[in-house]
């Protein structure tokens, strides 16, 4: 698996993506984020990024997107911890994300990021690197998706992850 930073926002990367084998492929067309992608003989994840409009120390992940044949590899983890570990060395202190679903919550986690206790946009729950990685945090921000209607594939990870501790960091 090859990471790769396509360039920062004021870069103007932009990345056009099959609309039919990646969520969010037309926000990648745009030129005001950063790009970072993963290949593995084809392109098969995407992210873009941007400062934090309020704190310029502050990375925020906007959009992630895998193939998705290619889902449930633990690519959307690693390519997390890529663009984090670009960011620290940009001199980020801090990196956020949203998350709309239990599986990117867990995605996240498994590259570093922490539940804030805040939720954002739309429903998204905010994480944060670096950040608490207590389990009682972890589960807080679960239990806010168990108060949501959600898919039974959802409700049964749910069960499955009550009461455990965080999960460990991919890589």
């Amino acid at each position: 698996m090859e990471f790769e930073l396509l360039g920062w926002p004021e870069e103007g990367p932009t990345l056009r993506l099959d609309h039919e084998q990646f969520a969010y492929a037309g926000k990648f067309v745009m030129s005001s984020t950063g790009k970072a992608v993963c290949r593995d003989g084809s392109l098969v994840g995407a992210a873009a990024f941007d400062p934090d409009r309020t704190d310029p120390e502050t990375l925020c992940i906007r959009y992630v997107t895998v193939r998705k044949d290619r889902r449930g590899e633990g690519i959307g983890p690693q390519l997390l911890a890529f663009v984090r570990e670009r960011a620290a060395e940009r001199g980020f202190d801090r990196v956020t994300i949203g998350v709309n679903n239990p599986f990117s919550y867990q995605a996240a986690y498994r590259a570093g990021f922490c539940f804030t206790g805040a939720e954002q946009g739309l429903g998204e729950l905010e994480l944060e690197w670096p950040g608490d990685r207590s389990t009682a945090r972890y589960q807080a921000g679960l239990d806010r998706f168990r108060a949501r209607d959600l898919s039974d594939a959802e409700r049964e990870f749910l069960r499955e992850k009550r009461d455990t501790a965080p999960p460990r960091l991919d890589g």
